[in-house]
């Protein structure tokens, strides 16, 4: 936290007692490498020091939440993953349960711990790519290179249930389009069996590594009464001693079935983030494999003929297969009237749907919950008092991802 000195310094500056020509203005992006071309961070700066910053949105807004007022259902899965789009089926299965609790649709047990299986693998590379960029950040590249490799093995298995690797359209509303193949079967054993070993190596290098805890420790901490106060979910939240998680707060997707404790730091600070994240990829691993090892038998998908696009080979051979292919596709199925809320536990927190159907064939209003969108409006006050390369592992360390700002 900060020391008194730092704390006189900074007051000094909030009752403008500076004397001017101290201080300057240094734009942190959009161009800066760690801001991806669209955050912008305004800074004004005593040498090094941060005393001031104020940040920018806008430079990526796709109007997302006006287009879902021109789609149909099963279209708007192609906005969701362009969010979080380090884990995209998180993203798309959340929007299906929203969808499923708006029409009043029940899955198969065997469809709840499949989607349950992908999250959690699309929550294990989010994390991946957030630690191993924080770790880059600090100078350690080489778990980096490691972990994208391992990343490359689980975009294997997207493609084996849904033909593509970043932003997956993963599911339908009602299950999956097709069952786990024997080639996702063994993938998925196999790095099972692998992994693990990986990810110990990648937690040896970095969790006690001196340099790596000078870096981290007291950088960009944020209070528990400060990040509620914001908004703050997930590891960013956990991180700061606050056990809520909505795996566990509301289940979903039968997680109630699953054996696994959530991991929490207690200062808020770049380094606890960091290690909440480490121990949840553990978490993650124990739920795959609680859930691989007691699939259940049945069917991959819900019995929702107005939502649920029927077998290629009968729309080719069966008129009320047709039928129901086109009304889908052309978007000519009325929903429900209703306003429903639903939640999943995404890699960065609560992200949320808000669906409101005025019996349409669109929303009539669709809101997006982004969680990274509230973090970055607490970036200013975290950096504050910080040094620029301090605020540079902070950005990482909260994980803002580009798509989620700007819905």
């Amino acid at each position: 936290m900060k020391d008194n000195a730092l704390s006189n310094i900074l007051n000094q500056y909030d009752s403008k007692e500076h004397i001017d020509g101290q201080l300057y203005t240094l734009n942190l992006g959009p161009t800066h490498p760690a801001t991806h071309g669209i955050f912008q961070n305004v800074l004004t700066m005593d040498g090094e020091r941060i005393v001031h910053a104020e940040q920018t949105v806008g430079y990526i807004h796709r109007a997302f939440e006006k287009i879902s007022e021109r789609r149909n259902l099963t279209q708007i899965t192609t906005l969701t993953d362009r969010m979080n789009y380090c884990s995209s089926p998180i993203n798309n299965l959340g929007w299906h349960m929203t969808v499923e609790k708006l029409i009043g649709c029940k899955v198969p047990k065997r469809v709840h711990y499949m989607r349950v299986i992908m999250m959690e693998l699309a929550r294990i590379t989010d994390h991946m790519i957030c630690n191993g960029v924080t770790a880059m950040d600090a100078g350690a590249i080489t778990g980096l290179t490691y972990l994208f490799r391992e990343r490359e093995k689980v975009y294997e298995m997207y493609e084996e249930i849904c033909g593509a690797r970043l932003t997956t359209n993963m599911g339908r509303i009602g299950g999956f389009e097709r069952d786990f193949s024997p080639k996702f079967h063994e993938l998925l054993s196999g790095w099972l069996k692998t992994f693990p070993r990986i990810w110990g190596e990648f937690c040896s290098l970095n969790e006690r590594n001196r340099i790596f805890m000078d870096r981290t420790i007291n950088a960009g901490p944020i209070s528990a009464e400060r990040a509620l106060s914001y908004g703050f979910t997930g590891p960013n939240l956990r991180a700061t001693g606050v056990d809520y998680d909505v795996r566990v707060a509301t289940p979903y997707s039968s997680y109630e079935d699953f054996d696994f404790i959530i991991p929490v730091g207690s200062s808020g600070d770049t380094y606890d983030r960091f290690m909440v994240r480490q121990q949840e990829v553990w978490e993650s691993l124990k739920i795959i494999e609680q859930a691989y090892k007691n699939l259940p038998e049945g069917n991959f998908h819900a019995d929702v003929p107005d939502f649920y696009l029927p077998e290629k080979a009968d729309v080719y051979t069966k008129m009320e297969a047709l039928i129901y292919h086109f009304k889908i596709v052309m978007g000519e199925t009325d929903i429900p009237k209703g306003e429903v809320y639903h939640a999943v536990e995404g890699g960065n927190g609560e992200l949320g749907f808000y669906l409101v159907s005025d019996g349409g064939r669109s929303p009539y209003r669709l809101h997006f919950r982004r969680p990274c969108f509230i973090y970055y409006q607490a970036y200013p006050e975290i950096i504050k008092g910080a040094l620029i390369s301090d605020a540079i592992l902070t950005l990482c360390s909260l994980n803002v991802i580009a798509g989620e700002l700007d819905a």
